[in-house]
């Protein structure tokens, strides 16, 4: 049923975003979209975290349902793109996808491994696409529908351990508001090839680092990352 619930929340997605620009209709109507493919993804695929275990498990109770909307809403707005951008940003997720997958195949997540596969392929043949063509397709409707992907799958290997947020936040969030940061004032090419080596770096450290330390580095970073966004000379955000 997971599929089948995936397949929904795209379709969810999809359609509002293309209604909300064909019509010029206020951004509510998308992020009503993306809440009803997460309700999607939880009741219809049954996927949602009840518990977050760190060293202690600490259950969720009536915020199960609350903190998934929360996380895949968020988590699928990372990469959202309001105007047309270089296809090469595309490599970003897929560094994102082959991390989840080959952790998920560690674990022995199938769905995620299925799932994450398929996606690099479609998003390599999406570049290929556009290199050979000229045509330059990557816009908000297909950024948006790749953010939910990366959210379900995370959410999915999230269950195991809420140490796997790190894939989402290091492999994609960090590295892509690094190149919103510097698209403006450097290359796109230079902005792109810094954000991918970034998340390549963060993607190798996930299999590297032993998982304890990987959660204090989590915190840590998150903690002081937030800490300069106070601060305008280093806000990146």
């Amino acid at each position: 049923m997971l599929y089948l619930a995936l397949l929904l929340g795209i379709v969810f997605i999809v359609i509002t975003d293309k209604l909300t620009q064909a019509f010029k209709l206020s951004g509510i109507w998308v992020v009503l979209g993306q809440i009803y493919a997460a309700l999607a993804i939880s009741i219809v695929g049954n996927l949602s975290v009840s518990h977050i275990t760190i060293g202690n498990t600490f259950e969720l109770g009536y915020l199960t349902i609350p903190f998934t909307i929360l996380f895949l809403v968020g988590f699928t707005n990372v990469i959202n793109l309001e105007k047309v951008h270089n296809p090469s940003i595309l490599l970003l997720p897929i560094v994102s996808f082959v991390c989840l997958s080959i952790l998920a195949y560690i674990m022995g997540n199938l769905f995620v491994v299925i799932i994450g596969f398929c996606s690099c392929l479609v998003m390599l043949s999406i570049l290929l696409y556009s290199y050979f063509s000229g045509k330059v397709i990557v816009g908000r409707t297909l950024t948006t529908t790749i953010g939910f992907i990366i959210a379900v799958l995370s959410l999915s290997l999230i269950k195991a351990s809420i140490v796997n947020i790190y894939i989402p936040i290091f492999t994609l969030a960090l590295p892509f508001t690094l190149y919103y940061w510097m698209k403006d004032k450097f290359t796109s090419v230079y902005a792109i090839t810094v954000s991918i080596v970034t998340a390549i770096v963060f993607s190798v450290l996930m299999f590297i680092v032993p998982f304890y330390m990987l959660w204090y580095f989590v915190v840590g970073l998150t903690i002081l990352l937030v800490i300069t966004q106070s601060s305008r000379k280093y806000r990146i955000i």
